[in-house]
C-alpha cells in the first residue's frame, strides 16, 4: 500500500485564492459586458456613431446659407403589424434651420399594441450634426385597435456640419425609423394618459 502524500504547506490557501480570483474575474466580465450597453450608447450620442442623432433642447438662433435634402424612411420589424409610413418623402432645409415632419402609425390589428421606434441618419457620418428637439421615438407609443396617429418629429441639422470638410460632399440625410412590438406592452401612465386623451377627443 502506497503511503498518503500530504498536500505541501499553503496548498489548500493558494487553491481558495485561485478560486477566488476565477470568480472575481467572472463577475467582473459580466459587470463590464452591463455597463458597455451604458456606455457604448454615451458613445454613439456624442459621436453619431452609427448614424446615431443627437438631442438638443432648442435650434440655435442663427440660421445659415447652407441647404440640405432630408428624406424620411419608415419600416416596421417582421412581427410588428402596424402600417407605418413618412407623411413627406423630403424636405430641404437650411442648417439651423428648425424643421416640423410627420409620420403615420395605424393599427390594423384587433388588440392594443405598443411599439419602440429605433432610429439612425445616412450617411452614418452626419448623425453627430442631426439634431432632435421633439420625436415620437424618445417615448414607447400605444395604439388601439384600429387606431390612426401622426407621429411628430421636430429636428435641425447643426450648422457646425459647414466646418466640418469631411462633411463636405454631405447634401442629402435620410432620416429612418424601424418599429418594433414591445413584448407584453406597457402599462405605463404616460402611454395610458396618450390613449385616454385621444379617446376623450374622439368621443
Amino acid at each position: 500500500m502506497e503511503p498518503q502524500l500530504s498536500p505541501p504547506p499553503g496548498h489548500s490557501r493558494r487553491t481558495r485564492l485561485t478560486a477566488l480570483a476565477a470568480v472575481c474575474v467572472v463577475f467582473g466580465m459580466v459587470g463590464a459586458a452591463y455597463a458597455a450597453v451604458p456606455l457604448y450608447r454615451l458613445f454613439c450620442q456624442v459621436t453619431g456613431f452609427g448614424g446615431t442623432t443627437q438631442v438638443a433642447a432648442q435650434a440655435p438662433a442663427a440660421v445659415g446659407e447652407r441647404v440640405i435634402t432630408v428624406r424620411f424612411n419608415a419600416d416596421t420589424a417582421n412581427a410588428m403589424p402596424w402600417r407605418f409610413r413618412p407623411q413627406q418623402r423630403a424636405v430641404t432645409v437650411r442648417v439651423g434651420e428648425q424643421t416640423l415632419a410627420l409620420y403615420e402609425a395605424s393599427n390594423p390589428s384587433q388588440r392594443r399594441i405598443v411599439g419602440s421606434a429605433t432610429f439612425n441618419v445616412t450617411p452614418a457620418k452626419a448623425g453627430a450634426y442631426f439634431n432632435k428637439i421633439e420625436c415620437f421615438c424618445f417615448t414607447e407609443q400605444a395604439l388601439l385597435p384600429g387606431e390612426s396617429v401622426d407621429m411628430p418629429v421636430s429636428f435641425f441639422v447643426d450648422p457646425a456640419i459647414s466646418d466640418d470638410p469631411n462633411l463636405d460632399d454631405v447634401n442629402n440625410i435620410t432620416l429612418s425609423y424601424t418599429f418594433f412590438e414591445v413584448p407584453g406592452g406597457t402599462n405605463d401612465n404616460n402611454s395610458m394618459t396618450t390613449i385616454a386623451a385621444r379617446q376623450a377627443t374622439n368621443d
